[in-house]
């Protein structure tokens, strides 16, 4: 029987990054894909790391590679991700893959983003005609999401730093995902009753507890459907991960 294997790219030794491989790790084991990591010391240097990845393009025993982020500020991360080949960039943050994504014609899908449009189907909550609104306009998360949720026939509003009135934009949205880095930033007065919030945030509060960028508590009786921190958006993306690389043997 044919085994997929995912190759990981850690530089440093961040405890939030290590926790994040070893999460992958664990999910690798249990969807019995094959993991392999290569952890370089924070000083390596670029050549390096785009070195390893040429040497893991052309090792026909890997489906899948993965630089885990964040990496150091002396290395160009663009570059270091543009150098995985397209049909191994299972992460989606390739230029060459987002291009295709802006063409609805992925190979994968960005993880985080394609969980949450997993979530929203599972539970039956529409997304064609709906208003949605994302608070965030990251790369990683608001920026594909944006496009997804298009391509699934919804209208979208990408509102960031500088959007004039936020609250106007939240208030009216069927659907608000908050990606903002801030903890409890979304608060029951910014959205209307019955909406849908999909939390993307991982913070610490005041008491040192992980919590997300939604106000739980308050928000809970409101929206209609709300996603928690932990055990939400957080183990979609992990899931997600899993499903391009099972794509990959396809």
């Amino acid at each position: 029987m044919y085994t997929p294997k995912l190759a990981v790219i850690m530089v440093g030794d961040n405890p939030a990054s290590q926790a994040y491989v070893n999460g992958k790790k664990r999910d690798c084991e249990d969807c019995g894909i094959e993991f392999k990591l290569i952890h370089f010391d924070k000083n390596v240097k670029q050549i390096t790391v785009e070195k390893t990845i040429r040497e893991l393009n052309e090792d026909d025993s890997v489906n899948g590679i993965l630089v885990q982020l964040p990496l150091p500020k002396h290395l160009n991360k663009q570059a270091i991700i543009n150098t995985i080949d397209f049909d191994k960039d299972v992460d989606c943050f390739k230029e060459l893959s987002l291009g295709y994504l802006f063409l609805n014609r992925p190979i994968f899908k960005p993880c985080t983003p394609s969980g949450i449009i997993e979530l929203l189907k599972f539970y039956n909550i529409p997304i064609a005609g709906q208003n949605c609104v994302i608070i965030g306009r990251s790369d990683i998360v608001g920026k594909p999401l944006a496009l997804m949720l298009i391509n699934e026939g919804a209208t979208v509003t990408v509102c960031h730093s500088q959007t004039k009135d936020l609250k106007y934009h939240t208030t009216h949205a069927d659907i608000v995902i908050c990606a903002v880095g801030q903890p409890k930033f979304l608060t029951a007065d910014m959205i209307k009753e019955g909406a849908v919030v999909i939390d993307v945030g991982i913070n610490r509060d005041e008491q040192d507890k992980l919590c997300g960028d939604a106000d739980f508590e308050n928000l809970k009786n409101k929206a209609s459907a709300i996603t928690p921190v932990p055990g939400g958006v957080g183990l979609m993306t992990r899931a997600a991960l899993m499903q391009n690389m099972l794509n990959t043997t396809w």
